[in-house]
């Protein structure tokens, strides 16, 4: 029976991850169609002339477009567009923000030179005596460390996110005394707010020494 309840749990480790994996990338490709697909003309449309739907074609479609306006915009006529679009959008104020803020954000995350998120932390929230994850992004700086009169840098941003969605959460400004530095890698922590802790580095190294039971059970029985 312990062989039969091992045997099962190890088929949930080896399988659960690829199939949730596998489900989330296929509604990702139908989510990305159901909005790209209507744009297509008529007659560059597959589904049209094929008895049955063409997954992904959407997403080949929005990829190359979106590379197709990469390769555009570093062209002088293409800098010369984004200018032009863009001092309209500084004219409108609710408009301006919103863009100036997503701009900001996107290139922070994709230029590749920032050190936003690589540690994670451990910070007293929401009151003493009880603990959060937080994720380490850089020293205050600008009007904030001007008005906390942080010269020293002793103070740091800070991202405190929800559970289960990470992509929701609070910006804190933490003294670094008040920051308990955990050695679990940015991936790690991530899984852990997702999980809401019932995935830590702990557990995983306990599923790991399951499917390794399982496996000594098997060699036994074939020796």
């Amino acid at each position: 029976m312990m062989r039969l309840r091992n045997y099962f749990l190890t088929g949930i480790v080896v399988t659960a991850p690829v199939a949730i994996t596998a489900y989330l990338v296929w509604a990702f490709v139908g989510w990305v169609d159901g909005w790209v697909k209507p744009l297509i003309p008529h007659a560059y449309n597959p589904d049209n002339y094929l008895p049955f739907t063409v997954p992904g074609f959407g997403l080949i479609v929005a990829v190359v477009l979106l590379t197709l306006v990469g390769f555009l915009t570093a062209s002088i006529v293409g800098r010369a567009v984004i200018r032009l679009g863009e001092y309209v959008l500084d004219r409108m104020p609710l408009v301006r923000s919103v863009y100036r803020g997503l701009k900001q954000i996107f290139e922070t995350v994709l230029s590749g030179k920032s050190n936003t998120f690589k540690r994670v932390g451990l910070i007293e929230y929401p009151r003493k005596g009880m603990w959060a994850i937080v994720f380490l992004s850089t020293d205050a700086e600008g009007e904030v460390a001007d008005t906390l009169e942080d010269r020293a840098g002793e103070t740091t941003a800070v991202f405190l996110p929800t559970t289960p969605n990470p992509t929701s959460g609070f910006l804190l400004y933490v003294p670094k005394s008040d920051i308990i530095n955990l050695s679990m890698s940015v991936e790690d922590g991530a899984k852990l707010v997702i999980s809401a802790g019932l995935v830590s580095p702990e557990f995983q190294a306990r599923t790991k020494a399951l499917a390794k039971e399982a496996g000594a059970v098997v060699e036994t029985e074939e020796s």
